[in-house]
């Protein structure tokens, strides 16, 4: 098509089914469809297009998480043609339902994970698909090469304020925000299309990363959910064609009317039934667990036992300076038995050197749960009821161990430590760190309205005025535990379970017609 020829979107049928050129009735410019239509050609000219190609697929069972959470691995490509026949597993076309993610970071995961526990509790059976684990594909090349420069990205901003000011903050804030943005995606996700060739197309799919869901719809899947990780609306996010699902009603609210996607225009808005409010998405276990686990926190307090601090760092170590500064604070109040720590690094056991190069104490003073999976979960149970003390480290090189290491040490914490990312709508008392991106701060706004969750702190001494408050003042720990206990029964984390029957109802109403 020749860029400088204008699209009549009135008269070319073909460009209204292209949801890169009219996003939910919404007309995308000329110049910002062509980069789209560029942007798809420089990944063809980079990994080349395999729309032609038939891959195999092969359901196996996860040996990780499969027990906890009763998921397959939906594997695609090479990966599935080296599976022995004796390993497969048969698609449940009744019982079978699809999660469609991609490793960026530990977000995208502990989503599906939780949707994974959901499922299960439902009586349904979940099969992971990762469209970055298949590395022979155009799907998977594409994904990685955004995912290493985002990460590069991240790492930057971390390093310099100037970078994060103008380029990092804006362009999570609102670059993403816009609809041509979208735009460019759709188009590039029509290149990961030919990974469900082989897929049922009758098997529903959750998403909990936008790229999956737009992809299934091009891959001619019937029944695709996206589910919306973040509370602050960006057309990053939208999958025309799925239905939509958001964790607060702020999101719903700027995701309907998709407010400030292409700048102060009033647009047309999202359709009604394309959009549904479900909750926060959290894992079976957490939920039904949130009376007694938050009344343990409260005896613990009571009693004066040591406060329990879990430290979350993911990615590349991201705010590695913050909590090394929070470790610092606490290293005395852990030799007097005020307060314990686990800290898990996920699969990134060079945080945890580097940590232990700046804090050389630390090594000596912690008991290293490493790459040893089951006495992990061993350790985990015996905590919900027994004193811990000191400080524990975790490690696990497996990406399903990783994430899920913080799942399993969360019921037994009284505070989680983290940037207000995905974690933000998780049942626990949080204390929230500065972000990394723009969008994030509506998540600790959310939470903290919520009565779950602390103000964002974008410096260390207010994390440790924070920290001060959880440690001396007598109600701030209960306030929130009876927060979290209220929210409960206010069906505030009941998200992963709507998702998953939106999901089978979708299918179910189509049966009935």
């Amino acid at each position: 098509m020749n860029k400088n020829k204008k699209i009549d979107f009135d008269q070319v049928s073909i460009v209204k089914r292209d949801r890169s050129a009219i996003i939910f009735g919404n007309p995308i410019s000329n110049s910002d469809y062509q980069k789209a239509v560029r942007s798809k050609q420089r990944f063809i000219k980079r990994f080349g297009d395999d729309q032609n190609k038939d891959y195999p697929v092969a359901l196996v069972a996860n040996r990780e998480i499969g027990d906890l959470l009763g998921v397959s691995n939906l594997l695609v490509g090479e990966r599935a043609e080296s599976v022995n026949q004796e390993e497969r597993e048969i698609f449940d076309h009744e019982k079978g339902i699809i999660v469609g993610n991609i490793r960026m970071g530990f977000g995208h995961y502990r989503i599906s994970m939780a949707m994974a526990s959901a499922a299960q509790a439902l009586g349904y059976h979940l099969y992971w698909m990762d469209l970055n684990s298949y590395p022979d594909t155009t799907c998977t090349k594409v994904i990685s090469a955004q995912n290493d420069l985002y990460s590069m990205g991240s790492r930057i901003s971390q390093k310099s304020r100037a970078f994060n000011h103008v380029v990092w903050e804006p362009m999570n804030y609102e670059g993403f925000r816009k609809l041509s943005y979208n735009a460019a995606d759709q188009k590039n996700a029509e290149l990961m299309a030919p990974v469900f060739h082989n897929i049922p197309k009758d098997i529903p799919l959750i998403a909990t990363h936008v790229w999956p869901a737009q992809a299934a719809l091009h891959g001619h899947m019937k029944y695709v959910v996206n589910a919306i990780p973040d509370n602050w609306p960006m057309a990053l996010h939208l999958a025309e064609g799925s239905l939509h699902t958001v964790q607060t009603h702020q999101a719903y609210q700027g995701y309907r009317i998709l407010n400030g996607m292409q700048g102060a225009k009033v647009l047309r808005p999202m359709p009604e039934g394309s959009l549904v409010y479900t909750g926060h998405y959290v894992d079976h276990e957490l939920t039904a667990n949130v009376e007694k686990d938050c009344e343990a926190r409260i005896r613990r307090k009571e009693a004066k036992q040591p406060m329990r601090f879990l430290l979350t760092i993911g990615g590349a170590g991201a705010q590695r300076e913050i909590f090394a500064g929070i470790i610092r604070y606490l290293l005395p109040l852990i030799e007097e038995k005020k307060a314990m720590l686990y800290i898990n690094v996920g699969d990134y056991r060079n945080v945890w050197d580097q940590l232990c190069k700046e804090i050389p104490e630390l090594h000596k003073r912690s008991v290293e749960h490493f790459d040893h999976w089951k006495e992990t979960q061993t350790f985990a149970q015996k905590a919900l009821d027994e004193p811990i003390f000191g400080i524990h480290a975790f490690y696990h090189q497996n990406i399903f161990q990783a994430v899920y290491c913080t799942n399993l040490l969360m019921r037994s914490t009284d505070v989680l430590v983290t940037k207000p990312s995905e974690l933000t709508f998780y049942p626990i008392p949080k204390l929230f760190i500065h972000r990394i991106g723009g969008h994030e701060k509506w998540g600790a706004i959310h939470s903290a309205e919520m009565g779950d969750g602390t103000l964002e702190c974008e410096d260390l001494p207010h994390v440790i005025q924070m920290l001060e408050l959880f440690l001396n003042d007598s109600s701030f720990l209960q306030e929130m535990c009876q927060n979290i206990m209220r929210n409960k029964k206010m069906g505030l984390y009941d998200g992963a379970y709507k998702v998953v029957k939106l999901a089978m109802e979708m299918r179910g109403k189509h049966n009935e017609q």
